[in-house]
């Protein structure tokens, strides 16, 4: 399939090697920044573009890869005819794309991208939608392509979605910061904890996630949680988020 993006950020970049690397040929690349578009460009062996108007109608597939906020106002200079065109957001309805062709829908993976590192392709979960059964067939075909793990969901279960990636991704990372700068502060080493954090996250894979919960706030240690309060009465901040993840930590396991 012949197949062009439009951005040239993250998610275009992984994707488009993604699909680029299962011999689909990549078009163009649309960047408002050209010497961005160069460079994904020369690794899919594709034609960088910077003016809209320059996109060729003869791509099977487009793929918007650009933020949320960008695809409205970018929807609405789209016009593509009966081309499919998907939007990479696992929040944004499909709707957003109604006038731009009349075959188009979602292709979300729910992944933390970083432009440069290595990925497995294979193993990325597809979350597809399609704005009518023959389109969304279409998509499932192309995504397959890449990866086996492919999952027909509705606006409202993909942004259910959305909100558990950023539980288990974002705010994740938040407390790895957190416990970094506590490291850092002791003058200890933070990969001392590399392993609890590797055990932590297979652990997660292992079933129902309430059964996996260790720690004093499950034993309801009291004397260890009040030693916790008070290394951490210095920074009332990082002591009331101490407070809500013990509260919540055994209102989930003790209900």
């Amino acid at each position: 399939m012949r197949i062009s993006f439009i951005g040239s950020g993250n998610v275009a970049t992984h994707l488009a090697l993604a699909f680029y690397g299962c011999g689909h040929v990549v078009e163009q690349v649309w960047s408002r920044n050209i010497d961005h578009a160069n460079l994904l460009a020369a690794r899919v062996e594709a034609q960088p573009v910077s003016d809209l108007g320059k996109l060729l109608g003869n791509a099977d597939a487009y793929i918007l890869a650009i933020p949320d906020d960008a695809l409205f106002e970018l929807a609405g200079d789209l016009r593509l005819g009966n081309a499919l065109l998907l939007h990479t957001s696992g929040a944004t309805p499909i709707e957003v794309l109604k006038h731009c062709s009349t075959r188009y829908g979602v292709l979300w993976a729910p992944q933390s991208f970083v432009r440069d590192a290595a990925m497995d392709y294979s193993e990325l979960p597809f979350c597809i939608e399609g704005s009518d059964p023959k389109a969304e067939e279409e998509i499932a075909a192309l995504a397959g392509t890449v990866s086996s793990h492919i999952y027909r969901t509705s606006l409202g279960q993909r942004q259910y979605l959305h909100l558990a990636a950023v539980f288990v991704n974002n705010f994740t990372n938040g407390l790895y910061a957190v416990a970094q700068q506590v490291c850092r502060e002791q003058d200890v080493p933070f990969e001392i904890l590399y392993p609890i954090i590797q055990t932590t996250a297979r652990k997660a894979q292992w079933g129902d996630v309430r059964y996996q919960l260790t720690g004093p706030a499950v034993r309801n240690d009291r004397k260890t949680i009040d030693a916790h309060r008070r290394l951490l009465a210095h920074d009332k901040q990082m002591l009331e988020v101490y407070d809500l993840m013990t509260e919540l930590v055994q209102k989930i396991k003790h209900g």
